[in-house]
């Protein structure tokens, strides 16, 4: 049986204020012609306010494809994240905090992430309570993904983060704030779980891509990233998988590239 193309979209760091309304109205209009699935990573709101979740939410309507999303630390600032998850949820936005969902045959586990750096430099639980607790944090998104990522029996699992998991895609902003940017803590379960493509934020100034040691396709989808990089494009970064009805054994799926069914478009 032929196999389904699925095509999937993401965009993070909206930073919806409370002056936004209708600003990504081109954007959201055109998604379902360019991706069956939306994923939103991070920082939807730029203060974490409930008046700008319900501006973001006014315009998703626009939006006729599934949506998920995650937190990002904007969405945090207020005290008010349990709000925003309401009015984006009541918008038709699943979010994904430590979960997983399936959609159209594909595998979704999503948690924000958090900070404290990448591989040899990363911040160790050592000195002050306010360092390990810091560090503690950090652990706990990555267990958080972990579990999500375990609860997946789909071959194909894909990752929204808001935090990089790898050092690569923040290639680009100033090093003195590279260690806030991501932790290499978020890579581990990727690579134990193999994750297909994953998809994260929060990094401005950094890098479209990278990969994680194990070879796992890592995209920053930061909206102001993709505006400079493709400003004639719609800015969504866009994979395309592969999957095949049910019944069928998965790992015959193929895409148009080698890396794990994955064709990369950016549009």
């Amino acid at each position: 049986m032929a196999a389904n193309t699925i095509r999937i979209g993401a965009v993070g760091d909206l930073h919806y204020r409370k002056t936004s309304g209708g600003m990504l109205n081109p954007l959201f209009t055109q998604v379902s012609e360019h991706a069956d699935i939306l994923l939103l990573c991070g920082d939807m709101t730029d203060y974490g306010l409930p008046e700008e979740a319900r501006l973001l939410a006014q315009d998703l309507k626009n939006v006729k494809v599934p949506m998920l999303a995650v937190l990002g630390n904007h969405d945090h600032e207020a005290g008010q994240e349990e709000e925003v998850v309401r009015i984006l949820t009541d918008a038709g936005v699943t979010i994904l905090d430590g979960d997983a969902v399936e959609v159209r045959g594909i595998g979704f586990a999503g948690a924000k992430g958090f900070a404290g750096g990448f591989g040899r430099r990363s911040l160790s639980p050592w000195g002050e309570a306010a360092i390990k607790n810091f560090v503690q944090e950090a652990i706990n998104e990555a267990l958080k993904l972990e579990r999500a990522l375990a609860g997946l029996r789909t071959e194909n699992r894909v990752v929204l983060l808001h935090y990089s998991p790898i050092q690569g895609t923040v290639v680009g902003e100033p090093p003195e704030i590279v260690p806030f940017l991501g932790s290499s803590r978020l890579e581990e379960p990727l690579i134990r779980y193999r994750a297909t493509a994953v998809f994260h934020g929060h990094a401005h100034h950094g890098s479209l891509e990278g990969k994680t040691k194990s070879g796992i396709p890592v995209y920053n989808v930061c909206l102001q990233l993709l505006q400079k990089e493709f400003p004639d494009r719609i800015p969504i970064r866009v994979i395309e998988l592969q999957t095949l009805p049910a019944g069928e054994p998965q790992s015959a799926a193929v895409g148009e590239s080698s890396r794990g069914g994955v064709a990369v478009q950016s549009r």
